[in-house]
């Protein structure tokens, strides 16, 4: 099976083969930084140089996913590509390079492939309130075994970026105003899914493997040590002063760090920091469970 999630921030590729069991074996994963929705919270619209920038990522994929001989593919596009109103031009884009045409879902679609994907062998307590932190948006999804609520939130980290941290590194004034907008959005988000029902928090997408990379201390990145990492939610406000603290070229100082996520890193952490202290105050949960297992996951089991 091939999966493709494309979000605000990077496009990604998941090859894997998929068992009647359900049990997912990769047999390649990537991601790349195209940055497709720059600029889409002002101006309504995809810049012809961010399309131009995934097509160019997504010709490598079609070749990937050619060589591997895949039985079936699935391309889901997400925040970006929902708000922009020239959407029409990159699903034409995608269909001419990848020879299928993508699937512009809807942010609760989102939410419950990111869900299937993050709690699949998962063993905590639940219900588990899954969180997955993207460019533009953040989904919020309660359940067990299955999806109870869920709902999708305009606080991402690209999103945040653009809107509020101009300075690098930030002014605490554009701090301030970043951490108001999050923790409005996330409260009502908490309060549509009932997130103070929640035993366990679980951690999505790259802004907050990346803030488990740091508080774990390690010298590169290491998806297996990352993978279901418990991270306190002492470690998350430490990481998160120290990311907000540091210029975009002083983070990348960190060995951890892509490069193309250095820029908006803060805000990520940001997002992850106030959820975690929220749900330390509504549901007692003190930590967060960092998955590398997200979205394309539950793209992938979705074609078996």
């Amino acid at each position: 099976m091939a999966a493709i999630d494309c979000g605000t921030n990077s496009v990604r590729l998941l090859i894997a083969d998929v068992s009647e069991q359900s049990d997912i074996s990769d047999v390649t994963r990537q991601m790349r930084i195209v940055r497709l929705g720059e600029g889409v919270d002002q101006t309504g619209r995809l810049a012809p140089a961010a399309i131009e920038r995934t097509r160019v990522a997504l010709v490598d994929y079609a070749a990937e996913i050619a060589a591997a001989g895949v039985d079936a593919a699935r391309m889901v596009a997400t925040s970006a590509s929902r708000d922009a109103e020239n959407a029409a031009d990159f699903r034409a884009m995608v269909l001419d390079t990848l020879g299928f045409a993508p699937e512009v879902i809807t942010g609760d679609e989102e939410a419950r492939l990111s869900f299937a994907g993050a709690v699949r062998g998962l063993t905590a307590a639940a219900p588990f309130l899954v969180v997955d932190i993207g460019g533009g948006s953040t989904e919020f999804v309660l359940g067990a075994g299955d999806v109870e609520a869920a709902i999708s939130v305009d606080i991402g980290c690209v999103r945040m970026t653009e809107r509020h941290l101009h300075s690098d590194p930030p002014t605490a004034g554009e701090i301030a105003a970043a951490e108001a907008d999050v923790a409005a959005a996330v409260d009502r988000a908490l309060a549509s899914v009932d997130g103070a029902r929640a035993a366990t928090l679980v951690g999505l997408a790259g802004s907050v493997t990346t803030v488990a990379a740091l508080a774990l201390g390690l010298g590169e990145y290491e998806p297996k040590r990352i993978h279901r990492a418990r991270i306190s939610a002492a470690d998350v406000a430490k990481v998160t002063a120290d990311l907000l603290g540091r210029s975009a070229a002083q983070r990348l100082e960190h060995p951890v760090m892509h490069p193309g996520r250095a820029d908006v890193i803060g805000a990520g952490a940001l997002i992850l920091r106030v959820i975690v202290e929220q749900l330390g105050s509504s549901a007692g949960i003190d930590s967060v469970i960092a998955s590398e297992s997200d979205i394309l996951d539950g793209i992938a089991l979705s074609l078996s």
